[in-house]
């Protein structure tokens, strides 16, 4: 006897098609770091964005937000949430600075980051944050942050996709680890400036999302000071 075979396929017999998966978050690569002083603070971040993958989206996009006199924010992570996170801070400062006459101290510029990246903590920015500068004291300072604000004052900190990479160098230069013979004295700016020029360059030949240019940035008593420094363009 012939069998009838339906022209429509059965629910169980249909392969199962998996479309085009919609991705909410975008890692734009790059590294920043910070290494803070008894009366300074330097901050360095690249300016290259990729795409995600091997793409370059821009050489020229700094990952340093000067945000008061005394206080800067640098991050790494997706370049949209960057940008939608300094305009949040930029305008609560610039309310507070209304409000009170005068600029949002260092460490509450921290705890406000702190509190704002918690809020958003259900469906955070895809951030990774420092806040450096100097606090009221005149002293270096800098807060290490993860995606969802909690946070740590530190003598110097590293985030981004060439994190790994930096924190070994300055574990070595700044806080002198496994190091039998340690000379006396405070590191000062220009050698801070250059063990942050090393630790960047480092992390330019090493990971293929940091490079191009970067930005190093000096605050003290005399305010914020901005420098171009040269990486690898390839």
């Amino acid at each position: 006897m012939d069998l009838k075979l339906s022209p429509f396929p059965t629910l169980e017999k249909q392969m199962p098609i998996e479309h085009g998966r919609f991705e909410a978050y975008v890692d734009n690569g790059g590294t920043v770091l910070a290494v803070g002083g008894p009366d300074y603070c330097v901050i360095a971040g690249d300016t290259r964005m990729s795409d995600g993958g091997y793409g370059i989206q821009t050489r020229k996009y700094t990952k340093i937000f000067q945000l008061t006199d005394k206080c800067v924010l640098a991050t790494s992570g997706m370049q949209a949430d960057t940008l939608a996170l300094q305009k949040r801070l930029k305008t609560m400062l610039s309310h507070y600075q209304k409000e009170h006459g005068k600029p949002m101290s260092t460490p509450a510029i921290a705890q406000f980051l702190s509190n704002t990246l918690y809020y958003k903590r259900f469906f955070p920015y895809y951030t990774f944050n420092i806040v450096a500068g100097i606090d009221e004291k005149g002293e270096g300072c800098a807060w290490t942050y993860d995606a969802v604000g909690s946070h740590e004052r530190v003598k110097y900190a590293s985030q981004g996709s060439g994190n790994q990479l930096v924190i070994p160098l300055l574990d070595n230069q700044v806080a002198k680890f496994n190091q039998q013979i340690i000379a006396g004295g405070n590191v000062t700016s220009q050698q801070a400036v250059s063990f942050v020029k090393d630790a960047i360059t480092s992390a330019g030949e090493r990971d293929i999302y940091t490079g191009d240019y970067a930005d190093i940035v000096v605050v003290d008593k005399d305010g914020v000071h901005w420098e171009k420094f040269e990486l690898k363009l390839d």
